[in-house]
């Protein structure tokens, strides 16, 4: 079994920010495993701008504050890349599996940090009844689908949900030439940034619905409509309220869930409401040595602040390694 200081799951923004960071505060053995083919994380498809404004000052798109990051790391020989790297097992004391093209590996680390990031929530996990069709994607496939595929998956769209990635893709919807026909959102006001309401929605005179929700989902082969209704500060339906939305695309914005699997496997503790790691401090867990950041720690608004969290986790590992 090879030992490696310090190994670092998830090659997005988090990933990178702790792995540079390590580096500065000593760490000279770094393995950065990352599953995708590329570094960059979900920031590779997020064309759209309003990245860098705190950290860097600038306001750049999600690839090129991504490529930042990717560059400094590429330029640290101490940091070693292994990318299509699919970590399957984690245990307490910091021996990981993973699986590459041919390869299954297992190494020791001294110290492991986990950036995993997020995964987006289903239908099911907000319990909109109706049939199955085709036609109802995640606000985050339907933008890999279009800004890295080049595929189009709807022309007529409702958006569930007015967290940040619902409104931004409420707008590339718009520019792609498709027909937004409202933004559902249960609650009294939006849970994404206020620019982005402006932006995305206000801007092309896109309907926002607020206490307003999905009740049922209608279509055989491709969804054909959605019933929309209104609803009371305890999100209970209101009678007589609801009205048809003719569509045939649905599209999910309800939110994130860390990505913490293999530190649940590995025995740390975790939210159950919210599946972030229980811990004393930011950055840490449940296990001594092993680290989350980013997104797996708990869901931020920013990359920016995901950046700039992410660096202390790196000096949180390099000071857990030189104590040992």
């Amino acid at each position: 079994m090879r030992e490696r200081d310090l190994v670092i799951v998830g090659g997005g923004p988090a990933g990178m920010a702790a792995a540079i960071s390590a580096h500065e505060n000593g760490v000279k053995d770094i393995l950065l495993l990352e599953r995708d083919q590329y570094l960059g994380g979900i920031l590779n498809q997020c064309v759209h701008t309003g990245f860098g404004i705190e950290y860097f000052k600038e306001v750049l798109t999600g690839p090129e504050y991504a490529e930042r990051f990717v560059k400094k790391v590429r330029d640290i020989p101490s940091i070693e890349i292994s990318l299509r790297s699919f970590v399957v097992r984690l245990s307490r004391d910091r021996v990981l599996t993973y699986l590459k093209p041919g390869i299954l590996e297992t190494i020791k680390a001294k110290a492991v940090i986990m950036a995993t990031g997020c995964r987006e929530k289903t239908r099911e996990m907000v319990h909109i009844p109706g049939t199955r069709p085709a036609g109802i994607f995640s606000a985050g496939l339907a933008q890999k689908l279009i800004n890295v595929e080049g595929l189009l998956p709807g022309k007529e769209v409702v958006v569930v949900g007015s967290g940040d990635i619902g409104l931004i893709m409420a707008r590339r919807f718009t520019l792609e030439g498709a027909k937004v026909k409202a933004v559902i959102e249960i609650q009294a006001e939006t849970r994404g940034l206020i620019r982005n309401v402006v932006q995305c929605v206000e801007d092309f005179d896109i309907p926002l619905y607020f206490n307003h929700k999905i009740s049922r989902i209608y279509g055989s082969d491709r969804v054909e409509k959605v019933h929309v209704v209104r609803v009371d500060k305890d999100h209970n339906e209101i009678s007589g309220s609801g009205f048809d939305i003719t569509c045939d695309t649905v599209l999910l914005s309800v939110g994130l869930i860390p990505e913490n699997e293999l530190i649940e496997m590995a025995g740390a503790e975790l939210d159950r409401k919210t599946n972030s790691p229980v811990s004393d401090g930011l950055n840490k867990t449940s296990i001594p040595g092993i680290f989350a950041c980013g997104n797996s720690f708990k869901v931020y608004d920013i990359a920016d602040s995901v950046t700039r969290d992410s660096e202390l986790a790196g000096k949180l590992a390099a000071e857990y390694i030189r104590g040992l």
